[in-house]
């Protein structure tokens, strides 16, 4: 007979910077406590990435003895404490906590069920801080059977498998890593970018806090398929535990000959370093990124030639994202046609995206090229989290677009994005519901590029300027429906005379809300007045007697004490106007909408 496995119990925390902001600090402190405190509980604690849940942050997941694994979520340091002493110590599972990712039919089985996990494989299960841990589970495989297979061989299948870069250009990166190869020169460098700089997105974040390794491994491929000697890290200083677990982890990898002269015996070579951006968004383009690495101002210079020819320090060099090399050791791992399997014909793979802004289950996902929008808001990300219906999905970040939902059947596809007039870009999705104006939308996001813009091109310096006062005029009440063509105009401009990708894109924000929702801004020039009640100088909040009833919780809630009203009094609440500041929270709060704008 054989006997069951029996494993070593083993908690495991939640700790990457979205479980540290929602208390998961706290969290592993309590049980490390209660574990110093009886050592005769034999249990492992031990720490891991985000697995993408940032809605249900803090998480604890907790493997016991034969082999069944439980997810807790949601957790504070009371509730932790009961699940720790009735379920960790005690055998009784604390059902009421638990989020039974494993089944479709939950909100956390429907989050997962439909995720396609290649880069975010080893994301919320491996210790991130742990070479071991990562070699255990197929780590730095792709890499020895790289160097055993050659660079020939690497690109052949880096080109079979359709991959595409996914900082936002989708760039064929077998192309791209053949042109590197090709420059015979005897020093080559590699470069990921890791300066991720738009709104609402967290992608590389994630990848580099919970697998660092990854990253790592698709360098070093990289490298035996080019023949670069030299990498950077360039990864911005706001993500100060993505910058400490990637030095780790290089230091790790230099310990056991990853890294250094004649990896693994093999005569390739490859040193690594993390360089730190001070936060400007303009390099993330790949020219003003190597300006910056050579300690230079972050600003773009003209194509061609381009890195591969004539990169850092005039040397040829490669670059690519997080997410790209991220995925190159699977792809290496499991062959380049099984990569190609996924996806659609000209977009193959996954892709890791950002849920951000009204959605109900906001996070990290990793979807199969060719699912819908629709398919990722509504399935996956639980659809808005106000109850209200969703307007738009902002992609691409300020490079990118809104696209409205009557248009979320759109395939996640380069091309098929590319058509509405947003892009992909690097996978931020901001969801936008009906109490979103999208001429505000368009001023945040013209107003990010204005100032990031480095100031080199004269229509990026000067003309998104002059844009972003045309929609303060706008959203201010004073504007004339010329200024709608001013700003198609400025923005076609802007678009063909700018030299690098920050000005190119600018106002594809603006043009993508002219086109879809042109009778917003026609709202705020002719009638002054803001549809979805955002913008202050045109907006007026009251309350709907015949819909109120009583139950006070926007006196309550009214931050500057501007509702007057009997509790339990149906119809007796109305807004002071003098001192309402129209801040919206009122709506926000009411369940049965009974605030209205005017």
């Amino acid at each position: 007979m054989v006997q069951p496995k029996i494993n070593s119990p083993k908690i495991v925390v939640g700790l990457g910077t979205c479980g540290i902001a929602a208390g998961a600090e706290n969290i592993y402190n309590v049980l490390k406590r209660n574990l110093d405190e009886n050592p005769e509980i034999k249990i492992e604690l031990a720490i891991t990435g985000c697995n993408g849940m940032c809605h249900r942050e803090p998480l604890v997941e907790f493997h016991d003895a034969n082999g069944n694994k439980f997810l807790y979520g949601d957790l504070t340091e009371k509730k932790v404490q009961l699940v720790f002493d009735n379920h960790f110590v005690s055998g009784k599972v604390m059902d009421k906590f638990l989020l039974h990712e494993e089944n479709p039919e939950t909100k956390a089985g429907k989050y997962l069920h439909k995720q396609r996990r290649i880069v975010l494989r080893n994301c919320g299960i491996i210790d991130p801080e742990s070479i071991e841990q990562y070699i255990d589970n197929g780590g730095y495989e792709g890499l020895k059977k790289a160097i055993e297979k050659g660079s020939d061989w690497i690109i052949d299948e880096v080109k079979q498998s359709g991959l595409r870069g996914r900082g936002g250009a989708g760039f064929s990166t077998g192309l791209k890593w053949m042109f590197t190869k090709n420059e015979n020169r005897e020093k080559k460098y590699l470069v990921c970018n890791a300066d991720e700089g738009d709104p609402g997105a967290f992608m590389d974040r994630s990848v580099l806090e919970g697998d660092p390794h990854s990253v790592i491994e698709g360098m070093a491929i990289c490298a035996v398929a080019t023949g670069a000697n030299f990498g950077y890290i360039y990864c911005r200083a706001e993500y100060p535990l993505a910058v400490k677990r990637l030095k780790h982890a290089i230091s790790q990898a230099e310990e056991r000959n990853i890294l250094g002269e004649n990896i693994f015996g093999s005569g390739h070579s490859l040193k690594l370093k993390v360089k730190e951006g001070a936060g400007a968004f303009v390099c993330g383009e790949e020219t003003a990124l190597m300006a910056s690495i050579e300690g230079k101002r972050g600003m773009p210079r003209p194509r061609p030639p381009f890195p591969a020819q004539s990169g850092l320090w005039g040397n040829p060099t490669n670059i690519n994202n997080v997410e790209t090399f991220a995925n190159i050791p699977w792809i290496i791992s499991n062959g380049g046609s099984e990569y190609a399997s996924v996806g659609t014909e000209k977009s193959k793979g996954s892709k890791v995206f950002a849920l951000a802004g009204k959605v109900a289950r906001g996070g990290l996902v990793e979807v199969p090229m060719g699912m819908t929008i629709r398919e990722v808001v509504e399935d996956i990300a639980g659809g808005s989290s106000t109850g209200r219906p969703i307007k738009a999905v902002q992609m691409g970040g300020p490079s990118g677009g809104c696209i409205p939902a009557d248009l979320f059947d759109t395939r996640i596809d380069y091309d098929e994005v590319n058509k509405t007039g947003a892009i992909m870009g690097s996978g931020g999705m901001v969801v936008m519901d009906e109490t979103t104006c999208m001429v505000d939308v368009s001023k945040f996001f013209l107003n990010f590029t204005k100032n990031e813009s480095c100031g080199k091109c004269t229509f990026c310096r000067i003309g998104t300027t002059r844009m972003l006062e045309i929609l303060e005029r706008i959203t201010a009440g004073k504007a004339v429906m010329e200024d709608l063509d001013m700003l198609e105009e400025l923005s076609h401009k802007i678009k063909t005379t700018s030299l690098c990708g920050l000005g190119q894109t600018a106002p594809n924000p603006v043009l993508t809300t002219l086109k879809y929702f042109r009778h917003e801004y026609e709202a705020h020039i002719k009638e002054h007045k803001c549809p979805a009640g955002v913008c202050k100088d045109l907006t007026t909040f009251e309350i709907n007697s015949e819909k109120c009833t009583g139950c006070n919780a926007c006196l309550i809630n009214c931050p500057v004490k501007a509702i007057e009203g009997e509790r339990g009094r149906a119809g007796t609440f109305s807004i002071m106007q003098d001192s309402c500041i129209k801040c919206g929270v009122c709506r926000d709060v009411c369940r049965f909408d009974a605030v209205f704008t005017r």
